[in-house]
């Protein structure tokens, strides 16, 4: 998983040492008059078995605080505890991984790469997140790795089989599926293609395309997707500038940055379950990051949501987030 790469530098140090790492935050939501309160656990586990074995998972631990009536009583608390994913991953070869138990639906890139609340630009997920990601978990096998790899292209594969599961906290749908993509290093550009094909309660398709650039000599980051199944279509799109250009990364306004994301869902036709908008969406939404010092990051966006046949309303988010990381027990001294 991309969220290790940093773990990958303690490891190095101290080899076969288990990392937690994770985030903690704070999150404000209002929509329409109604504010919704949410702190936030997500520790991630990581325990190195060897050169070849893994074991990895993480976790997402929240309280849902909002008043009696939406907009008014007393405020009440639900807890909800989610285990996103526990595999075992073995490094087969230089191009392929094995992957064994619960994992993050591989279906474009934002299930899989930015979920996570500490690399999420903002607090929720996009409108189509639902399309391709069978609940967003699944439990049974994958298969990844890189087919060919140069200076000039990577190309990079994903395939899985997820049984049907009602056991609680790992349930996941009947379905199979992947990815391919193409990785650009001499632009840092990706592009890649998903499908999944749900074989449980229904059988139905659903592709996707993604793309994800960040340039070399501007600190820019742009990544979207489109998304395609029996219940409807539609993307997103967002574009991250971090301002380390002005005074430099620590500086006050090298810390700041902007973001900005467009969405748009299509409903084609009601599917129950289906975790989609009802009905036409559209979502501009505009947001600012301010990244302090010892992982910690603030953020402030602004959105409207336009609604077919109802109401349209404001979308306030604010929300405050800690990254920490950490060896499980010391490392052996050299």
């Amino acid at each position: 998983m991309l969220v290790f790469l940093r773990a990958g530098v303690v490891t190095a140090q101290q080899p076969d040492v288990p990392i937690i790492s994770g985030g903690a935050a704070f999150f404000s939501s209002t929509q329409g008059g109604a504010t919704f309160l949410q702190p936030v656990l997500a520790p991630v586990l990581a325990v190195p078995l060897g050169d070849r074995w893994l074991i990895e998972s993480r976790a997402d631990l929240r309280e849902f605080i909002a008043r009696q009536d939406g907009t008014s009583g007393p405020y009440q608390g639900t807890f909800f505890g989610t285990l996103e994913y526990l595999q075992v991953d073995y490094n087969a070869t230089s191009w392929m991984t094995i992957t064994g138990g619960r994992f993050l639906t591989p279906f474009g890139i934002f299930n899989e790469r930015i979920s996570a609340i500490w690399i999420n630009k903002f607090q929720d997920a996009p409108l189509i997140a639902p399309i391709g990601t069978a609940g967003g978990y699944s439990d049974g096998f994958m298969v990844r790795g890189a087919l060919l790899s140069n200076d000039k292209y990577v190309v990079n594969y994903t395939a899985y089989f997820s049984t049907l599961s009602t056991v609680s906290h790992f349930e996941s749908q009947r379905s199979t599926g992947g990815r391919a993509g193409v990785f650009l290093p001499g632009t840092r550009l990706e592009v890649g293609m998903s499908y999944q094909r749900q074989l449980q309660p229904q059988r139905m398709n659903s592709f996707g395309n993604d793309i994800s650039w960040i340039p070399y000599r501007v600190p820019l980051g742009v990544k979207g997707e489109w998304a395609h199944s029996p219940s409807g279509h539609g993307y997103w799109i967002q574009g991250a500038y971090r301002l380390s250009q002005l005074g430099g990364a620590s500086s006050p306004l090298g810390r700041l940055e902007p973001v900005f994301r467009m969405q748009q869902f299509f409903r084609s036709q009601h599917i129950p379950g289906d975790s989609l908008p009802a009905t036409n969406v559209r979502r501009p939404e505009f947001g600012l990051n301010y990244y302090l010092p010892h992982e910690v990051r603030l953020n402030a966006s602004y959105g409207r949501e336009y609604v077919s046949r109802s109401t349209d309303f404001n979308v306030w988010e604010f929300g405050i987030t800690y990254r920490f990381l950490f060896p499980l027990w010391p490392g052996e001294s050299k």
